[in-house]
């Protein structure tokens, strides 16, 4: 199935490029959702999303225990009326290429690179559904200094 991210306007992926934090959420063995504050950065080339976790994390035991290429996730970012959902395939990738590649591009979207970690791993999600409402106007931050 081609990833519904092709089909998404400039501003989508640009959406996603701006430094916010998301939630992911992955579902339990009983099926109710577990969500969780992580960063995302997208691949819109590859219609894919990823999120750099520890191995030893609760999120990436949920994604192991479905069956292959079936581990159901979303991810989702908020930025007052502006909003975006990206729906997935999850996968948990621990080559150091792909591990060191992610690092990079969360990098480059969050302005800090994570101190080493040998736990370190990824969450790929092989993107499915994008939905979202990018197109408003940033909102404007407020000053409470007197």
């Amino acid at each position: 199935m081609p990833s519904e991210i092709f089909s998404q306007t400039p501003e989508h992926s640009a959406f996603w490029s701006e430094y916010h934090l998301c939630t992911l959420t992955t579902l339990r063995p009983d099926g109710s959702p577990h969500v969780v504050p992580v960063g995302v950065t997208l691949d819109a080339d590859k219609g894919v999303a990823r999120v750099i976790t520890r191995k030893s994390s609760k999120k990436v035991t949920n994604i192991q225990a479905s069956h292959p290429g079936e581990a159901r996730v979303a991810v989702c970012q908020v930025d007052g009326g502006r909003w975006a959902t990206l729906e997935g395939t999850a996968e948990v990738l621990t080559d150091a290429e792909a591990v060191d590649d992610a690092v990079a591009r969360y990098a480059d979207r969050y302005g800090r690179t994570p101190a080493p970690d040998p736990e370190r791993v990824v969450i790929e999600i092989t993107i499915d559904r994008a939905m979202g409402l990018v197109n408003l106007a940033r909102p404007k931050t407020t000053s409470t200094a007197a």
